[in-house]
């Protein structure tokens, strides 16, 4: 037992912080997640459509996609846990309000702008640019456990919603996940979290207590487009590709996060087994995020990153190919490898080649990207089902834009611009001429 707690009092505190923006990911993104899971219920109770409803989801997603590089640049300026207490306080009331709207407009009201304006401050911009300032060497690692808290949500929140709403009603499933994020999450990170390791306190903290190698401001040779300006990083290519490739990205988990459990329903499944096969695909999400993670620590991220948009293009076609029970499981395995892996390997990347000064305001611009795409799919995938009864066409058109995004990631030239091969290249010096 003494070793034990002696292991814990000298573990480097990076990992404290990990551990606890694990916990509000898990409240945060498992909360949101559980949208589709009410959308039957909705439409039944409010009288509408699909495409209506759809329309509420996409508002939100938009929402968040402008929040985004405005919580970035406060996390710049200010540090990223004030912004995430003030986001997780007004989300959580946010939340539990979802129990008293009545109607579709109250819900683009409550969810399309407070949930979703408000849960910017709390995603991975704020998060992930966190944790890439206390951790280098294993920043890969770091920043997939922290998104593992995603996965985690959605395998338990997203069934226990679908619980909730069966046992009881789904305004008491939304005003208990609204009281888990108040009373439990705000004071988690009020009490851990700390914007970065460059405080003094912190600083003696880990000096005497481990691995302060691993902190991410420990001396680490820049990347040749490192920047102080997000302005410069649009003159290179990789914010350009790696913009793209989150664009389709939130495409494809939109689509499905909003839809999934519909189309479920509409192929005679009922929600609590679609339920249960996003919490499957969820978990599997979560060993194949720490998977890619360790993996990227030891290989080209840019080569993981290209592999998982196709993998998960694989997923998509097995709803086209497959009877709907079995495209149900398929789908969720072959879709849980890949879902999140993707945010890792993006603000790994985006740290690795464009540096840590302005990281909050680019991953808050390569985070808008995902949400804007997002939203436009959560209302096409509403429309094409309203207009064909089918959500096949929507299906084949993210296939084809995943084989795109795949193709454009893996030719991004990492190794020319990322920190992490920096030792690996060296300029060209001309050497002076000897005297004769």
């Amino acid at each position: 037992m003494a070793r034990l707690i002696n292991s814990a009092v000298s573990a480097y505190y990076g990992w404290y912080v990990v551990a606890a923006l694990f916990f509000i990911t898990f409240l945060g993104v498992g909360s949101r997640q559980g949208f589709g899971v009410f959308m039957k219920a909705w439409e039944d109770d409010f009288g509408t459509s699909v495409s209506l409803i759809s329309t509420a989801a996409a508002v939100g997603w938009l929402t968040n996609g402008v929040a985004q590089p405005l919580f970035g640049a406060l996390t710049d300026r200010f540090g990223g846990r004030p912004v995430v207490i003030a986001s997780l306080i007004v989300m959580g009331i946010g939340v539990a309000a979802m129990s008293l709207i009545s109607n579709v407009f109250m819900l683009i009201a409550v969810y399309g702008f407070v949930i979703s304006f408000a849960s910017g401050g709390a995603s991975f911009t704020t998060t992930g640019t966190i944790v890439a300032r206390w951790f280098r060497r294993r920043r890969g690692a770091a920043i997939s456990f922290l998104i593992s808290g995603a996965s985690l949500g959605g395998l338990l929140l997203v069934p226990f919603a679908a619980y909730l709403m069966i046992l009881s009603s789904w305004q008491v499933a939304w005003a208990v996940m609204g009281g888990m994020i108040l009373f439990l999450g705000v004071p988690v990170v009020a009490f851990i979290v700390r914007s970065s390791p460059g405080r003094p306190g912190i600083r003696r903290r880990i000096s005497q207590s481990g691995p302060s190698e691993d902190s991410g401001d420990s001396g680490q040779p820049e990347g040749p487009l490192a920047t102080a300006s997000w302005r410069e990083s649009f003159s290179s290519g990789p914010m350009w590709q790696l913009s793209m490739g989150y664009f389709v990205c939130g495409i494809t988990t939109a689509s499905i996060s909003v839809h999934y459990v519909r189309w479920a329903q509409d192929q005679d499944i009922s929600p609590g087994t679609a339920a249960l096969a996003f919490g499957l695909l969820s978990g599997i999400n979560g060993i194949g995020v720490l998977a890619v993670g360790w993996l990227s620590d030891r290989m080209q991220r840019k080569t993981l990153l290209g592999t998982v948009y196709l993998v998960r293009a694989a997923a998509f076609l097995t709803l086209i190919v497959l009877p709907p029970g079995a495209a149900l499981w398929a789908f969720a395995l072959i879709g849980g490898a890949s879902w999140l892996a993707t945010v890792p390997l993006t603000t790994s990347l985006t740290a690795d080649v464009y540096g840590l000064r302005a990281l909050g305001t680019l991953s808050g611009l390569i985070n808008m990207a995902h949400q804007l795409g997002g939203a436009g799919a959560v209302i096409v995938f509403g429309v094409v089902f309203d207009a064909f009864g089918s959500y096949d066409p929507a299906f084949a058109g993210a296939f084809v834009t995943l084989i795109l995004a795949g193709v454009v990631s893996l030719s991004i030239r990492e190794r020319r611009y990322s920190s992490r091969y920096a030792g690996h290249v060296r300029a060209f010096v001309p050497t002076p001429a000897r005297a004769e």
